[in-house]
């Protein structure tokens, strides 16, 4: 199976690291010309010598904006290139109980989580319906379907992306353009790995270790019994980013590891 993405363009939001990063390195291996995102133009431009220094002929650019409003979306849409491959992979999470989460706190995820692929779904897909050719990726979560108690937050905002990319899929029919949802399971991502260095400082155990023992104890429905790599993840990112998934649109694609516990 050979993927070429030669001649198109990506965008992947939220992408100076994480699984967005991973996204955005995987695209470009397939010969894309890509485009980060990032809040803050330092990060971007770290983001960017990291993946030209891994991949020398990358063509990789980066935009600096905050997408958790209307003018930081408009400001990276205008500044990008025409794109045929959108990745909206910005997202936020935290704890917090519910009676403890303000509004604030649920307009702020909202905005981030959701309006940001919107807005960017809005004004890029026009484009590759003119073109006759597209791809939008939603990347949401198994938290979608397992909403966690402690984060009902989040875990409403990654439904609302399943919701939102069913309903474009139908929108677009018969256009050429796909959009598809992957649900990420527990992941070792630069977020988890925060969340585990001081146990890493303590024990001396591996990031490794200690995040398929958090999944043992927090996921416990898990098949693979440890988190996913941010490249396994992105593996099924790009695959779904390239002509091969042709016939694959609407759908809710789970890198689970199996912690749904369901047969769909």
């Amino acid at each position: 199976m050979n993927i070429d993405l030669t001649g198109r363009t990506a965008l992947v939001s939220g992408s100076t690291g994480g699984i967005g990063f991973a996204i955005a390195q995987g695209l470009a291996e397939a010969g894309a010309r890509v485009v980060l995102n990032g809040r803050e133009q330092v990060g971007v431009d770290a983001a960017v010598a990291r993946l030209r220094e891994r991949r020398p002929q990358a063509d990789v650019s980066g935009v600096a904006a905050d997408l958790g409003s209307a003018g930081g979306c408009a400001a990276l849409v205008q500044r990008a290139p025409p794109v045929d491959v959108l990745v909206n992979n910005l997202g936020i999470f935290s704890q917090q109980d519910f009676f403890e989460t303000g509004d604030e706190i649920w307009e702020r995820f909202f905005a981030v989580n959701v309006l940001s692929g919107v807005r960017l779904s809005r004004a890029c897909i026009p484009g590759m319906v003119a073109r006759g050719w597209g791809r939008v990726i939603f990347v949401s979560s198994e938290s979608a379907l397992n909403i966690p108690a402690e984060m009902i937050h989040y875990g409403l905002t990654k439904t609302a992306q399943l919701a939102l990319s069913r309903g474009l899929a139908k929108r677009l029919a018969g256009t050429g353009v796909t959009v598809n949802a992957i649900l990420p399971g527990p992941t070792l991502s630069d977020g988890m790995r925060s969340m585990l260095r001081e146990a890493q400082q303590k024990t001396g155990r591996s990031a490794e270790e200690l995040a398929a023992e958090f999944v043992r104890a927090h996921r416990a429905s898990s098949i693979i019994r440890r988190a996913a790599s941010v490249e396994e993840v992105a593996n099924l990112a790009v695959y779904i980013a390239s002509p091969l998934s042709s016939a694959s649109t609407g759908a809710a694609l789970r890198v689970d590891g199996g912690v749904i516990d369901s047969l769909a």
